[in-house]
């Protein structure tokens, strides 16, 4: 008895166009927010700072910044809202640094406004690059808020964190905090009066 085999026919099924698009619509936003997180880093790395940031709120960002300030004797530094302004100084003073270079500004009342109430001095003076000098466990709030406060108006952050023994900041207030600088990058306001003491 011989069988008879007969050949089936197999279909490839070529996905539509229309299936492959909306399968990758998703990856775009993703893609192109990879680019960006690249495009910073390298910017950061490649990029000579023109001036030294402090976020004030720890003694030891001072003391940090006292210590990079030797290692780039023409930078100003910038202190936003940090120790009181004798402490401050004498922290800078006993570090070598003289006070022509130094900068203390009171103005902010959270990391938000430490960037806001800065970017139009620093764009005045023609400073488009800074060390941005914060505890490790606030640098991921502050370089979110940087890049849209000051990398909007052109200014590069090269980050360097402080080493501390805090815990890592929640990422609703990483979530909360860019949502006021993209309110300030629309309206001028931070919304520093909606947040809960």
């Amino acid at each position: 008895m011989l069988l008879k085999i007969s050949p089936q026919k197999h279909r490839v099924q070529v996905p539509s166009s229309r299936r492959v698009r909306r399968k990758l619509w998703p990856l775009i936003p993703l893609a192109g927010i990879g680019l960006w997180v690249g495009y910073k880093q390298l910017q950061s790395y490649v990029v000579q700072p023109e001036a030294i940031f402090v976020l004030g709120g720890h003694e030891e960002r001072e003391h940090f910044a006292a210590k990079l300030a030797i290692q780039h004797p023409n930078l100003p530094i910038w202190v936003s809202s940090g120790s009181p302004q004798h402490y401050a100084k004498q922290i800078f003073n006993k570090a070598g640094i003289s006070s022509d270079r130094l900068h203390l500004d009171y103005q902010a009342r959270d990391t938000v406004t430490n960037f806001t109430t800065l970017v139009k001095t620093f764009k005045q003076q023609g400073i488009d690059s800074v060390y941005l000098v914060t505890s490790a466990n606030h640098m991921n709030r502050a370089r979110v808020i940087g890049e849209i406060v000051f990398g909007t108006q052109g200014i590069i952050l090269k980050p360097i964190a402080v080493e501390c023994n805090r815990p890592r900041e929640p990422f609703k207030k990483i979530l909360r905090d860019g949502a006021r600088s993209l309110l300030w990058l629309g309206t001028g306001k931070t919304g520093e009066t909606l947040i809960a003491p």
